[in-house]
């Protein structure tokens, strides 16, 4: 599971372990068994049962074949969550991923992560990479994490910024786009550009490929078009 910001106790222990649950299924990208929740989450398999059995009362998570999967109802609370952008962002992620073959996704500022908000694949690509609406990463890593950093004053950065990063940032803001290899997610190479948007949280625009002979510094101008044109119509 992706290592998380520390926190102050839990005012309700079982609320706060149904949360850890649902984001270590966001952080495993597959299905689960009840066993390897508990072990995420530092329970025994009777208390993970529990949680899983009220999470699945109400749509959070299902369960087919002894393991389990984030829920459809999990989508429609995530629709909620800066409902403009992603209302803005769909028709350019699309033309995104459509143009250029390739999975585009929005991610948002969430504490000192990165969370994908929405994400579109190309429609007739034989195959792509899967990057899943919830999935987060620390915004120190990656290249939507450095995208994002880029628009933060320095002393909003999250304690314990490397050097490395810090120059790795320097170069978004003078190049104006961001890209990683083998970071995020094993083998995977990603592009992305910041996004400022009025009244929104710091956002970037992003591709993941396992493998393209293009300049990456097209690619990102692509993304650059529509990230324009996503601030444009929130109103500069």
């Amino acid at each position: 599971m992706t290592d998380r910001p520390s926190r102050a106790p839990a005012a309700s222990q079982t609320l706060s372990r149904g949360l850890q649950l649902l984001e270590a299924l966001a952080d495993a990208r597959e299905p689960l068994t009840i066993d390897e929740l508990a072990a995420r989450i530092g329970v025994h398999r009777s208390i993970a049962y529990r949680l899983l059995r009220t999470l699945e009362d109400h749509g959070l998570v299902v369960r087919s074949d002894g393991r389990v999967t984030i829920g459809p109802r999990m989508a429609t609370l995530a629709a909620g969550v800066s409902h403009d952008l992603q209302a803005q962002a769909l028709p350019e992620l699309t033309a995104v991923a459509n143009d250029l073959g390739m999975t585009c996704f929005l991610v948002v500022l969430d504490a000192d992560e990165c969370i994908t908000l929405v994400s579109v694949e190309p429609r007739h690509a034989l195959a792509t990479v899967v990057q899943r609406p919830g999935a987060r990463h620390p915004v120190t890593a990656g290249a939507p994490g450095r995208a994002v950093l880029s628009l933060l004053p320095d002393d909003a950065w999250p304690e314990g910024a490397s050097t490395d990063v810090r120059a790795r940032v320097a170069e978004v803001r003078d190049r104006g786009y961001a890209t990683s290899h083998d970071e995020v997610i094993p083998g995977v190479s990603s592009v992305a550009v910041p996004l400022v948007a009025r009244g929104q949280r710091p956002a970037a625009l992003a591709v993941v490929h396992v493998a393209d002979p293009r300049d990456p510094a097209a690619l990102a101008a692509r993304l650059q078009r529509s990230a324009a044109t996503i601030r444009e119509s929130l109103g500069g």
